[in-house]
């Protein structure tokens, strides 16, 4: 008795991401992945299946998806610019640690290596730039593959994941059977923390007296909020967040000391360079964090903990490295550390976040004449979202202010490109947050040079009826660029000034509604018409057009050594 059930490698592709637990796919048909969408057309009760306006647009959902609910993201796409069309999103994802996985079509196996119509070697280009790449052949390696390209995406320090699909595998006939992937030789995602190491961190946090502790996204990645926390509260060690580890730690908590980084708080990024211990949690030691390495912390021990052996001594040397799990370590130190107040040294923080707010912020947030300020319009929508909502940012001034000035409750909270800096990141990975997350609240920071990158995804808001809460800050510049040419290149603005559309026009044309904000008095009553409306919501609000972000540590410069204006 023959009990196989003999299934298309197109069909047992879809099979296998049901065992993974999709049901959400971003996507764009073509040629060489055509049979999958045939296929997937048998399936539209098991997935909701997002069609993109571009496959930039499809990588970046998937990332919104995968970082707001700490699930693995999708997307399939075709082959050829198809393929090539993700490469700065595999690449974000990258470096930003967020687990996709993006399935591209291919040519046929017989016709590799011909040039053939939309031929391209994906699996070459994307090698450097993901946890793993590799061409499925034979529908017989479908099942392993994609339970591969799972594990290794979502496992350990998470990260973008690679499968090419060749026409003929997708097409020919196999027995399907399930596979199940938990583990892969000389991959070890999960380290086991050195017991000695753990003694010896705790005896320095023991006998410390100025204590810091910076945060990153680690944290989140790991869902280590909780052992944090409890950490935190027995050691009295006040916390400094990088930006994508900025809600891993509420903003609210009397031991949250601000932002690190070029344009993060005074107080932290001063404090950095007269505390006697750094501990940093999940995160890399970014050259946006350090500023000069010469002049970074060298009067601190330094423990730093990650689960990634290759970010140990990569950039800043650790007396204490710990290779573990952040959420296993956090815990393990708590039950060896001495509960600890540092009232003295938390308050240092404060008297340096009173200069910053006196040069900086209260100019910033409580203006009383001229054009609107960005700072101010993100401390409004946070507010008006009791500080609850996800903050997805794109790249540039409005990244920065609405990171500034947002504040964060929850966990998973601010989804922005903080290691690729990718432009156009903002609003496909918005969409895919939203999806992931309905009862969330999900607010775009945007601006008029980012917002163009992307902003076919327009079309898919229409169709999907998302409902991102889209905040353009529009000055008519790519401000970052022209903050810089401000600074250090004598005001010389090449480039920057942007010519921009009539966008409540293009809003109407993809049935969004829109309001356009100039005066400072319409900005209360507008947020809460945008917040009020059932769907998508454009704010599109015209902000002072030379604002700078600050402060600022320049480039090259003493991380401590920040510039008020």
């Amino acid at each position: 008795m023959n009990n196989k059930e003999m299934i298309t490698g197109s069909e047992a592709l879809l099979r296998s991401l049901i065992n993974e637990g999709v049901d959400t796919i971003f996507g764009y048909p073509g040629g060489s992945i055509m049979p999958v969408f045939d296929a997937l057309y048998d399936y539209r009760n098991k997935f909701r299946n997002v069609l993109v306006r571009h496959e930039q647009g499809a990588v970046h959902a998937a990332q919104g998806f995968a970082r707001s609910s700490g699930r693995v993201g999708v997307c399939i796409v075709t082959s050829g610019p198809g393929a090539t069309n993700t490469l700065t999103g595999i690449s974000d994802a990258m470096l930003d640690s967020t687990p996709v996985v993006v399935i591209a079509g291919q040519v046929s196996s017989s016709v590799l290596g011909t040039d053939a119509f939309q031929e391209i070697d994906f699996v070459g280009i994307t090698q450097p730039i993901t946890k793993w790449s590799y061409q499925v052949r034979r529908p017989e390696d479908v099942a392993w593959a994609v339970a591969r390209a799972f594990y290794i995406a979502g496992t350990g320090r998470p990260g973008p994941v690679v499968l090419d699909f060749t026409k003929d595998a997708q097409v020919s006939m196999v027995d399907y059977q399930p596979a199940t992937v938990d583990s892969v030789r000389s991959y070890i995602p999960y380290p086991t923390p050195s017991n000695s190491a753990m003694e010896e961190a705790a005896r320095l946090i023991n006998e410390a007296e100025r204590p810091l502790m910076l945060v990153g996204q680690g944290v989140e990645l790991g869902e280590a909020h909780e052992e944090l926390k409890t950490f935190v509260e027995k050691s009295g060690i006040p916390v400094a967040r990088t930006l994508m580890g900025l809600s891993a730690f509420p903003t609210d908590h009397p031991l949250c000391v601000g932002m690190l980084g070029m344009h993060g708080n005074y107080g932290p990024n001063v404090n950095t360079n007269k505390c006697d211990l750094l501990i940093a949690v999940g995160m890399r030691f970014s050259d946006r964090v350090t500023g000069k390495l010469s002049t970074y912390a060298k009067q601190a021990k330094v423990i730093h903990i990650d689960i990634d052996h290759a970010e140990i001594n990569k950039n800043v040397r650790a007396d204490v490295p710990i290779v573990g799990d952040c959420k296993e370590v956090l815990a393990g130190l708590t039950a060896l550390v001495q509960p600890r107040e540092h009232s003295e040294w938390v308050k240092s923080f404060a008297e340096y976040n009173a200069i910053e707010y006196d040069k900086v912020i209260d100019k910033a947030l409580n203006p009383t004449e001229g054009p609107l300020l960005m700072g101010e319009v993100a401390r409004k929508v946070s507010e008006a979202t009791a500080n609850s909502a996800i903050l997805v940012t794109d790249v540039g001034q409005n990244q920065m202010m609405s990171s500034r000035y947002f504040k964060f409750k929850k966990p998973h909270s601010i989804l922005t490109s903080g290691g690729l800096g990718t432009m156009g990141y903002g609003l496909p990975a918005a969409i895919g947050a939203k999806m992931a997350m309905p009862e969330r609240t999900v607010c775009l920071f945007t601006g008029d040079g980012g917002f163009q990158m992307n902003i076919q995804e327009l079309g898919t808001i229409m169709e999907q009826g998302v409902g991102v809460k889209m905040i353009l800050l529009n000055n008519n510049y790519l401000g970052n660029v022209r903050q810089w040419q401000e600074l250090f290149f004598n005001h010389r603005y090449s480039w920057t000034p942007m010519l921009n559309p009539e966008y409540s026009l293009i809003a109407q044309g993809y049935g969004i509604p829109s309001r356009l904000v100039i005066e400072r008095s319409e900005l209360d009553e507008a947020i809460q018409e945008m917040l009020a409306t059932d769907g998508p919501f454009l704010l599109h609000v015209a902000v002072k057009e030379e604002d700078n972000v600050m402060p600022m540590t320049e480039p090259g410069a003493t991380i401590s050594d920040m510039r008020f204006e």
